[in-house]
């Protein structure tokens, strides 16, 4: 058991003056207690031990009457095993969940409001001269900082909702590296613990530090979050109708009847729609729309849900081009099938070019780019493709049959493409086509019994040695393609075995060329996210960008936020790293100098949203078999701290109750011990 020092002299010399007193002048003593003459005259009647015993039983109560009333003053405690140091100081780290769900209210208020005052009096609950820590969401720099009492109190007064979410993990994490060795490290962590936030994996921690945790608890209430995105419409042209699902999410235990749902891009209302959703569940609904200008589109859906609105919009971005461009390299100008196909259709700028006269610098202007019977593919036309397809291109092999396998291999094997095995001709061959690749989504209404598809009299067959990654959209038998694709870097490149003549087979003049190529084509288009989510999407990818040395990219918001992400190239695409800079939701622009590469959307994290919460229970599996305290925010934060501080049981209770039980038996004991007979005088 341990004293507090001043208190325990106080307690010793408290002891010692009774005990003097008794021994030194005892008789003294005897006439304080028996004044009264007659009840002498009858104790001197009294059998002498008796006597004795009653007044030593007596000061003995008394004794222990001042010692633990003393000792109640001086707080003795028990020290714990995994209890502090109390020859070194503390320092108390403080977490405060700040993110939107602290927004919520219970019977005491705001729970971001609560969580503050409950820091405050586990603040007030310590010395002067100890430490404090302030860690919230954001993660900024200010929360390193070791403070006084007074200046941990002034910044828990600044503290506000946050967009940044964090996980457990994350947080110890954080709480862990702002460590002092030096001193005893006592965490409390205020939250009201979503499940999201909680997490089922096995919390990592450092088993020195004292964790307490204080959950904080909000009224039920039910929430609708618009949850995703994304479009149906494979590349968006001027004009052109657009097709949108957006799915919302209902995570309350009610059905939401009439939930208003609005669409609006560049600030115009375009569609609208009232839909039920069921409760815990998810529902789609497809919006159609039109009348989109070139440029770049900022979307936004919306719905009404209050009181937790923070999830109730979601900002997308997109591009409406007027063109795509494609290049074809032909080595038979008569053939005529390319130039048909993509004429039919405006959105297509095509540009053509023979095999004898290819300006390499121009590829990284298309989209795509269509090889059609190359009579003398060379290895200098093999390296600027393959550094095509590796900065994300698209490429469309048709070979040239009768230069045969010798021309061919050293052209596809530079391209990291299988080796041309043999020419096959002969009987023709049916093909069969893989219904569930991506390329043939929404082409067919309905999939007849007996399917047409194209046949070939004559093919290469190729050697493969790896397949993987490789996908065969048109097969032939005996496991051999007649038109696959390829991943390469970022790009891809589509193999066919045949070529486009009609001689060779139908595949040109099948009615599923048109929409192949069309599909191989719409996906060649490179198409950004439509959203990112702030605080999550550190790093973001766009079209290869060239940056000089003096130069920089810059994304800008509408309120005069500006970013400066460190620039990344990679093949294909510049990436762009913006750490923990980028807080808020809404748009931003990418910026090199005054031109607007893009236009970037960011949302609020929508695992807010949930709004389940973990268990003390959980909380305590997930530190495996740590002791950590975890308290019901209803119960006073400072009685909760005074144990946590200490790392100790405090007795000073106990020793209040143990003094006011000694002094009733002294009271007892001088009235019914050896109780006294009246004497008759003679």
């Amino acid at each position: 058991m341990n004293f507090l020092y001043p208190g325990f002299l106080f307690a010793v010399l408290a002891i010692a003056i009774p005990i003097v007193i008794h021994l030194f002048n005892f008789r003294k003593f005897k006439k304080v207690y028996f004044s009264n003459v007659q009840f002498l005259k009858e104790a001197k009647e009294q059998n002498s031990s008796r006597d004795k015993l009653q007044h030593l039983l007596v000061l003995a109560c008394r004794i222990l009457a001042v010692m633990f009333l003393v000792f109640a003053f001086a707080r003795p405690y028990i020290p714990l095993e995994t209890g502090v140091d109390p020859d070194k100081g503390n320092l108390i780290s403080v977490y405060i969940d700040n993110s939107y769900s602290m927004e919520r209210v219970n019977k005491e208020g705001n729970l971001l409001d609560e969580a503050k005052r409950k820091a405050k009096e586990i603040a007030n609950a310590y010395q002067l001269n100890d430490q404090f820590q302030l860690l919230t969401n954001d993660f900024e720099g200010k929360h390193q900082r070791k403070l006084n009492k007074e200046a941990f109190i002034q910044m828990l007064e600044e503290l506000k909702i946050s967009p940044a979410s964090r996980t457990l993990q994350q947080v110890v994490n954080r709480l862990q590296q702002e460590g002092d060795s030096r001193k005893n490290h006592l965490v409390y962590l205020l939250s009201d613990f979503q499940q999201n936030f909680a997490g089922t994996e096995k919390i990592k921690s450092d088993s020195s530090i004292r964790y307490s945790f204080i959950s904080l608890k909000a009224n039920a209430l039910a929430n609708i979050a618009v949850d995703s995105v994304w479009s149906l419409s494979p590349v968006h042209q001027p004009k052109q109708a657009e097709r949108l699902v957006v799915q919302l999410r209902n995570y309350g235990t009610e059905d939401a009847a009439d939930v208003p749902l609005k669409l609006t891009v560049n600030q115009q209302q375009k569609a609208i729609s009232n839909l039920k959703v069921p409760a815990g569940k998810s529902l789609k609904d497809t919006l159609s729309f039109s009348g989109l200008e070139k440029g770049w589109q900022k979307g936004v859906l919306s719905i009404k849900d209050f009181p937790i609105t923070f999830d109730d919009e979601l900002n997308f971005s997109f591009r409406v081009n007027n063109e795509m461009k494609v290049l074809t390299i032909s080595g038979d100008p008569t053939q005529q099938f390319l130039k048909s196909l993509f004429a039919a259709d405006p959105y297509f700028k095509l540009t053509e070019m023979a095999e004898a006269n290819i300006n390499y610098s121009s590829f990284p202007e298309y989209s795509l780019i269509v090889l059609n019977g190359l009579k003398q593919p060379s290895s200098g036309l093999a390296q600027q493709l393959k550094s095509y397809v590796q900065n994300g291109g698209s490429l469309v092999i048709f070979p040239d049959l009768n230069a045969g396998a010798a021309v061919y291999t050293p052209f596809l094997t530079a391209l990291s493409l299988p080796a041309v095995q043999e020419l096959k001709t002969g009987k023709s061959v049916s093909s069969s086509i893989e219904l569930k690749d991506p390329l043939f989504k929404d082409v067919f209404d309905q999939i007849p019994a007996n399917m047409d598809l194209p046949v070939v009299n004559r093919y290469f067959s190729y050697l493969e040695r790896n397949t993987a990654g490789k996908e065969s959209i048109l097969q032939l038998p005996l496991s051999q393609s007649l038109f696959a694709r390829y991943p390469a870097g970022a790009g891809k490149i589509y193999l066919s075995a045949s070529t486009l003549r009609p001689e060779d087979g139908n595949l040109s003049r099948h009615p599923v060329f048109v929409p192949l190529l069309f599909k191989v084509a719409f996906n060649s288009a490179k198409e950004q996210p439509m959203y990112y989510t702030a605080g999550k999407d550190d790093l973001l990818e766009q079209q290869k960008t060239s940056v000089g040395a003096n130069q920089s990219l810059v994304l800008k918001s509408a309120d005069g936020t500006e970013i400066i992400p460190e620039i990344r190239q990679t093949p294909g695409k510049t990436l762009l790293y913006i750490a923990d800079q980028l807080k808020k939701a809404g748009f931003y622009d990418l910026k090199k100098t005054d031109s607007i590469l893009a236009v970037l959307a960011f949302n609020d994290h929508r695992k807010e949203s949930d709004m389940s919460y973990a268990t003390d229970q959980n909380l305590k599996d997930l530190f495996g078999g740590q002791k950590i305290a975890v308290h019901n925010s209803e119960k006073d934060a400072l009685s909760l701290n005074i144990e946590a501080k200490n790392s100790s049981i405090e007795l000073w209770k106990l020793c209040l109750i143990l003094a006011v039980v000694f002094l009733a038996i002294e009271i007892l004991l001088i009235r019914f011990f050896n109780k006294t007979k009246n004497i008759q005088k003679p």
